[in-house]
């Protein structure tokens, strides 16, 4: 979710006490929209980022640093010519806007004191980080917005920094009860969007969570709510307000199939307690939560020609295998011709010359049948031309049998490649993926370049009783785990019917307990295509049950004893180690 003011808010709290009062001591401009602030003072050192990057302008404190370019950028050197060694005197937020105001202290080329201000604004791609003097005159921007871009208002030196109002939305902060319940009343749309478009500052996140907490439907329309509702969601908008007076936060991200889904600087009772994770400080949340994000994005990224080949070929499989199905459809008709034959050879010396079609009795089902015949051809000439169609069905269908069957492996064995590509996390996860289609003959191994050292290992939980389960993230690793690092009596785990990694628990001859095996076949399932659904079907086994076919493809099993059960595929609360 993009920031909103609440989430600011809870920045700003943050940045008051452990900022003000201290001084910077070095400005970076790593990247074009963002700056990186060094602070030092009673707090220690602390760096503070911001970025006015218009598809994730960000502002938190971060340990992290990053290398800046040779030559600082002139918007750089500006900001170290005046703030170097400024003082913070105050942080602040107008009201629940997207905005957060430095105030600044330093003193000038004569060395008089002078106030100056650092305004970041977070919305969006209007994101920006401008300098001011202390008559709110721009200085300068990291963004130069002129009159062609936008007619509302020109951020360029020499102009005045206003905040625009660009929409009629009222200040939560500063509203009674009764002006809340009167912009509820204003808006005939579903509640939870009469929230947030009647209040500056709150996103339909924060929103849906007070339709949430007030027991009302948050599609509801607003003029359509009882006295007795009004009354809850407008006591509920208030303790919002409240909260942020108070500065009484509570930081967590929430998850949804084992990834973090949204995040909010108020706890959000919508998600279950167990999908849910709280953070001291909003600088981690915001951190923790845009890595995991940027990440899966990368890997997305770095991931697609993979994609499109695996994608191409599977569609060129299931194409050939349909064209196959309706072919070997076409044979089943064989065994009636060599039966029109047989009975042509047993019968046919009673038919007329120039007869269209003979009765018979059929002796495989003592029927009677009528036989086709074509009045050019004697009886015999007949049952030769039926004996030669049965014998040409009969040869497709056996070419067919086997094509089929190995059209549906190569399906099978995309599939599975497609599923160890939603899985993959990190780069290194794609190495070993590409590697298999290499030796698929998939993609062609450039000249002489050699084979890429595989550091990717399988992911590794440890369930709530203490036993380590091992999910394979390829087909090489689901070999790697089924037959070298198992054991004959550890346990063996993978969807129905279904790609999806094999998992593997550790049982040490010991007999599991039930949650163990609940937890194992909640892991089968979330590393499947299955990944979502609350009920998927799992195929459980000691190792010692499964084989693997002389020539299979890789990680494809065989097993004729297993026991099954039905989970979901939420695996959020089992501990995983790195």
């Amino acid at each position: 979710m993009a920031f909103d003011g609440v989430t600011i808010a809870g920045i700003v709290s943050e940045l008051r006490d452990k900022l003000v009062g201290n001084r910077i001591y070095k400005i970076a401009q790593p990247e074009k929209d963002e700056l990186i602030l060094t602070v030092k003072g009673s707090c220690g050192q602390v760096r503070m980022l911001m970025s006015a990057d218009a598809s994730l302008p960000l502002l938190y404190l971060t340990e992290k640093n990053k290398t800046s370019p040779m030559t600082a950028p002139n918007f750089c050197m500006l900001l170290r010519k005046h703030l170097q060694n400024a003082r913070i005197i105050s942080v602040t937020q107008p009201g629940l806007e997207r905005i957060v105001r430095f105030e600044l202290e330093h003193l000038n080329e004569l060395g008089d004191l002078c106030r100056k201000y650092l305004i970041i604004e977070l919305m969006g791609k209007h994101s920006n980080i401008i300098f001011c003097d202390d008559k709110d005159m721009i200085i300068d921007s990291i963004k130069h917005i002129s009159g062609m871009v936008s007619s509302v208002r020109e951020v360029l030196p020499g102009r005045t920094y206003f905040i625009p109002r660009t929409q009629d939305k009222a200040d939560l902060l500063a509203c009674s009860a009764e002006e809340v319940a009167a912009v509820l009343r204003a808006r005939s749309l579903p509640l939870y969007k009469a929230i947030y478009t009647g209040f500056t500052g709150i996103s339909p996140c924060i929103a849906q969570e007070l339709c949430c907490r007030a027991g009302i439907d948050a599609d509801l329309p607003s003029p359509e709510l009882s006295a007795e509702m009004s009354e809850r969601i407008v006591s509920g908008i208030c303790g919002l307000a409240d909260s942020i007076r108070h500065e009484d936060f509570c930081y967590n991200v929430v998850y949804e199939n084992g990834q973090p889904a949204e995040y909010a600087a108020v706890r959000l009772s919508s998600y279950a307690q167990g999908q849910s994770r709280n953070f001291e400080r909003i600088s981690d949340l915001l951190e923790y939560y845009y890595a995991e994000k940027n990440m899966i994005t990368r890997i997305r990224q770095r991931s697609v020609d993979l994609r499109k080949i695996v994608q191409t070929a599977l569609e060129r499989n299931v194409k050939k295998y349909d064209l196959q199905i309706r072919q070997l459809q076409d044979t089943e008709k064989r065994d009636k011709y060599r039966v029109y034959g047989e009975l042509l050879n047993a019968y046919g010396y009673g038919v007329e010359t120039g007869a269209k079609s003979m009765e018979a009795l059929n002796y495989y089902d003592d029927r009677m049948i009528t036989i086709p015949l074509d009045p050019t051809l004697s009886a015999g000439e007949n049952a030769k031309k039926y004996f030669d169609k049965y014998q040409k069905l009969k040869r497709t269908y056996e070419a067919l049998t086997t094509l089929t069957k190995e059209t549906k492996e190569e399906i099978d064995h995309l599939s599975s490649i497609s599923t160890s590509l939603d899985i993959a996390l990190r780069e290194e996860d794609l190495v070993q993926i590409k590697e298999e289609l290499i030796e698929s003959g998939y993609i062609r191994r450039r000249g002489n370049a050699k084979r890429e050292k595989i550091t990717s290992r399988p992911f590794h939980y440890v369930s709530s009783d203490g036993y380590h389960i091992y999910v394979g993230k390829n087909n090489y690793q689901n070999e790697e785990l089924t037959f070298r690092f198992a054991t004959g009596n550890d346990w063996w785990f993978h969807t129905k019917g279904i790609p999806g990694s094999h998992v593997v628990v550790k049982a040490d001859n010991e007999e599991l307990p039930d949650r163990v095996f609940e937890e194992a076949g909640k892991l089968a399932a979330h590393y499947s295509q299955a990944r979502g659904q609350e009920k998927v079907e799992i195929d459980y086994t000691q190792k010692k049950n499964v084989k693997k076919p002389n020539g299979s493809k890789p990680g494809f099993v065989v097993y004729y004893t297993n026991y099954s059960l039905v989970i979901d595929s939420d695996i959020t609360g089992i501990e995983q180690v790195e």
